[in-house]
């Protein structure tokens, strides 16, 4: 009996190694995957989607005029985009706000470049997308939902710095910083959008988002003082890291008076 039952703990003590081994090897492989693989995906095709929608709603206003077709449409793909991906991703799909939430403390730095790639290659499909659904003359006629500067370059530029200081610091506060995050973002982040294409869609087109730019440029072949709208938003960006770092963040995320 003392020999059956070494024997019977011999084995177990040499299969169940190798049973966890697997088990570990499957759940690193779906760690990474969930990680690293997945936000990059959703970026991407959220991106597509968000970038889809902006370009239609412009090409379709031709003729129309005014902003407010563009205002509701951007606001309202936004807002759903980020409650459906944002458990994964963080619904970014705007460089400038990945870097204001890397800055901030809101992701990890290994996802920050593949992020930016991820949104131009879905801002590039988007744009495309909407070229193939509309009449080749309309799309021509709206240069594709690719902006266009008509103002001062400098006005220009500012327009686009306010206008993402408020859109980055909407994200910023309601998603990333502890003590004011709330379930109400997605709607929030959607509603600032709207409202900054209300002010100052005939300043700058209220852009805010280098690759909602980026795409329909690359269909459009478009680019017209193309860096403003990465320039803009990139420094509208940074300031709000500034004012959340030095006076709004909380404990954690603040660098002075902790």
């Amino acid at each position: 009996m003392s020999e059956t039952k070494t024997e019977v703990f011999t084995i177990a003590e040499v299969v169940e190694p190798a049973a966890e081994r697997g088990i570990s090897s499957t759940n690193k492989k779906r760690c990474i995957f969930e990680q690293y693989v997945q936000p990059c995906l959703a970026e991407l095709f959220g991106t597509s989607l968000f970038v889809f929608v902006g370009c239609a709603s412009v090409i379709g206003n031709v003729g129309a005029g005014g902003v407010i077709q563009p205002a509701v449409a951007h606001g309202l793909a936004l807002g759903v985009l980020i409650m459906v991906f944002g458990q994964i991703s963080g619904g970014h799909f705007n460089p400038a706000v990945s870097v204001s939430v890397y800055l901030c403390g809101g992701m990890e730095l290994p996802l920050l470049v593949p992020y930016v790639l991820a949104q131009m290659l879905g801002g590039m499909t988007g744009a495309f997308l909407a070229k193939a659904m509309y009449p080749s003359n309309m799309f021509a006629e709206s240069l594709g939902g690719a902006f266009n500067v008509t103002n001062d370059l400098g006005k220009t530029t500012v327009a686009e710095m306010i206008m993402t200081l408020f859109l980055t610091t909407v994200v910023c506060m309601g998603a990333v910083n502890s003590r004011t995050r709330s379930p109400w973002a997605p709607f929030c982040i959607g509603l600032t959008v709207t409202a900054n294409i209300f002010a100052g869609g005939i300043v700058s087109g209220a852009c805010m988002n280098p690759v909602r730019a980026f795409g329909p440029a690359v269909a459009a072949n478009h680019w017209n003082h193309h860096w403003v709208y990465w320039v803009g938003p990139i420094c509208g960006a940074l300031l709000t890291v500034s004012f959340i770092r030095l006076l709004f963040g909380d404990q954690k995320t603040r660098v002075v008076l902790k």
